[in-house]
């Protein structure tokens, strides 16, 4: 199983980090021992000080496929999730600063929080809304018809170089409101339906 995770794919989160908006998907890798799954606690990690949060929007790959043509993408994909791209935003800047490779950054064990997997059927597909909440407030909030790079081009890119296989899963961007946590910060992720908000991530930084 790959985790494949995609940078910068919301221009209000670019421009907050000071990142220009890329012309192509920006695609980077977790390990699959960065998953943290059934809302266990997050361990603060002692390498880093600075620890941001980046909420996604999550697909999960449900047939194999390479060179994947635009009028097939949707065909996919047919469940989604909530993750949570963790950062170590002063390793990274280190690394960037170094020209470096990042994964140190963001491929730690734990790294990627991620909820269970519902089905699209019940979803606006076209434009899905998420918000993160930080101790009761919220302090992100995304709809997936802003992203730069819909699920289809980011599907289609990606199988030019990758093939995907069923069970993949992707991180498909963070929108604006991205930030620091410490110790004893409570997350929770929410995923608009047609019917409801519906809960789908907690995790608590320990």
């Amino acid at each position: 199983m790959k985790v494949i995770c995609i940078g910068r794919n919301y221009s209000d989160h670019a421009k907050e980090l000071n990142n220009p908006v890329p012309s192509k998907p920006m695609i980077f890798m977790k390990p699959p021992s960065a998953l943290l799954v059934n809302n266990k606690p997050f361990y603060y990690p002692e390498f880093t000080n600075d620890l941001h949060y980046e909420l996604e929007l999550v697909v999960k790959i449900c047939k194999n496929g390479r060179h994947i043509q635009p009028s097939y993408a949707h065909k996919y994909y047919e469940q989604v999730a909530l993750g949570i791209d963790f950062t170590a935003r002063d390793l990274q800047t280190e690394c960037k600063q170094k020209g470096h490779p990042w994964e140190i950054a963001k491929g730690f064990d734990g790294a990627a929080p991620i909820s269970d997997f519902v089905s699209l059927y019940n979803l606006n597909r076209t434009a899905i809304e998420f918000e993160l909440h930080k101790n009761g407030t919220i302090v992100q909030k995304g709809n997936t018809k802003d992203m730069i790079f819909s699920i289809d081009q980011i599907i289609v890119y990606v199988s030019k170089f990758f093939k995907l296989q069923m069970g993949d899963i992707i991180y498909t961007g963070t929108p604006a409101g991205v930030g620091p946590v410490v110790i004893g910060d409570k997350l929770e992720g929410f995923l608009h339906t047609k019917d409801e908000i519906l809960p789908m991530l907690s995790v608590e930084i320990k």
